[in-house]
């Protein structure tokens, strides 16, 4: 290869042997037969030219000489060229591995260099995937505060639709755009997406596990049944089954699914494992809890506290959640300071928790609705109403209050936690629950 380059780079010039040998051995010593076993293999790889005449003539005691036409164009791309070509991929690559850690610092390191890719390469969909999911994951580390970053989210949803546009085949940009749009509020939209990512990969367990988030009821269990057959030990996929269980209040289903996504989530954790889940210990002991096995969720609560550490997107909130809840079963064990010790832990992590702020004030007084309860979504208000009625002793007047809310509520999830809620503790009056837990539990089916 190196004669032939070296002589069709000097068309219908003579090359002799020696600059042959230069151009092709360089510094080694070879013989003049090497030159001629080279010309000898090129001319019968080449054969002849449409005329009938050889690619490369030989001239005595002169050289040799390539006679066919040689047309020159531009240089191809030099390697430093090809490097800026392949280096967004290699980025994404790391970028994405950084994402799947569900790591709040490794999520806002790569944010950025999300948007360096974006501006390097304007219509690779993968990196405008890559940055719509590092907003939306910020977003969803400030969902729960009373100020989230929602201009993370509204980032996400432009750069989301911009991906489908860039690649419209793309599973990953579709179901990207469906988590975004289900923490715009459109959920059947969001339902859409997830459905058109499934379309296009039916056995990609990442597109089912988004289906799970956004759907409800009987959709979310087939949805993370079918995460779940693909690759089993997906904690998440655990939580979405146990949260429909618990709505509907069958708590044996419901506990089954926990366990087993507690012992993912501990597995995850301890290895490298994608997409850790956290939260599972808590939930698990929000039904036992209300099945009255107390002991045994205080211990759940004290694992799902150990997590706090790992850096998880969810893990301020999971555990400001956790904090509240054993806030509020120490309050009905008549253990007060432990209580308030909890509810002031779960404000430490979000002042605006509105269930442990409502705790803490029924220590010591009747507590009344504070203004964030006005400023909620509305199930979530409704939510918070209910509890100060039910610390108040008006659990009538907050079961028909907050079964109206969830009525008025669009199809979802809203209030699925009230089965369980230590606060509220449906449990004590099922009486005055039995209509709203009714409702709760038919628009889980």
């Amino acid at each position: 290869m190196d004669v032939l380059l070296a002589l069709m780079s000097h068309p219908g010039q003579i090359l002799t042997k020696r600059e042959l040998t230069d151009a092709a051995w360089r510094d080694l010593s070879v013989t003049d037969n090497s030159i001629v076993q080279a010309v000898h293999g090129l001319r019968e790889t080449l054969g002849s030219q449409p005329d009938g005449r050889p690619y490369i003539k030989t001239h005595m005691r002169k050289g040799y000489q390539f006679i066919a036409p040689v047309q020159r164009g531009q240089s191809p791309a030099s390697l430093v060229a090809l490097d800026a070509v392949v280096a967004p991929h290699l980025a994404l690559g790391d970028n994405r591995a950084a994402l799947e850690t569900l790591s709040l610092d490794a999520i806002r390191g790569a944010r950025p260099k999300y948007a360096e890719i974006v501006r390097a390469v304007p219509g690779y969909a993968r990196g405008h995937v890559g940055m719509a999911t590092a907003d939306v994951l910020l977003f969803e580390s400030t969902r729960a505060d009373g100020a989230p970053d929602v201009a993370a989210l509204q980032r996400s949803h432009h750069t989301a639709l911009e991906a489908c546009h860039r690649n419209p085949k793309s599973g990953a940009a579709w179901r990207t755009l469906a988590f975004v749009l289900h923490r715009l509020g459109h959920t059947r939209d969001a339902v859409a997406a997830a459905s058109t990512a499934l379309t296009l990969d039916e056995d990609d367990w990442l597109h089912w596990l988004h289906l799970s988030y956004v759907t409800w009821g009987s959709e979310r269990l087939h949805a993370s049944n079918r995460v779940l057959a693909l690759c089993p030990d997906i904690a998440q996929a655990r939580w979405f089954a146990g949260t429909v269980y618990v709505a509907r209040q069958t708590f044996d289903p419901a506990i089954t699914h926990l366990r087993a996504g507690c012992a993912a989530q501990d597995a995850q954790h301890t290895g490298s494992g994608r997409f850790p889940a956290v939260g599972l210990h808590y939930l698990l002991g929000l039904v036992l809890a209300s099945c009255g096995a107390w002991d045994e969720a205080f211990d759940e609560w004290a694992r799902e506290l150990t997590f706090e550490d790992y850096g998880h997107i969810y893990a301020r909130e999971t555990c400001a959640n956790t904090w509240y809840a054993i806030g509020a079963l120490r309050r009905r064990q008549g253990r007060l300071d432990m209580a308030e010790a909890g509810f002031h832990e779960a404000l430490k992590r979000m002042p605006d928790h509105m269930l442990a702020n409502i705790g803490l004030q029924a220590l010591s007084t009747s507590p009344g609705v504070c203004a964030i309860c006005d400023d909620a979504k509305r199930v979530d208000a409704a939510m918070a109403k209910a509890a100060v009625s039910a610390v108040n002793g008006q659990h009538a007047q907050a079961a028909q209050a907050l079964g109206e809310a969830i009525l008025r509520a669009e199809p979802g999830s809203a209030g699925w936690l009230l089965p369980v809620d230590p606060l509220i503790d449906v449990t004590s009056h099922p009486e005055a629950w039995a209509q709203t837990l009714g409702i709760l539990r038919n628009r889980a089916l």
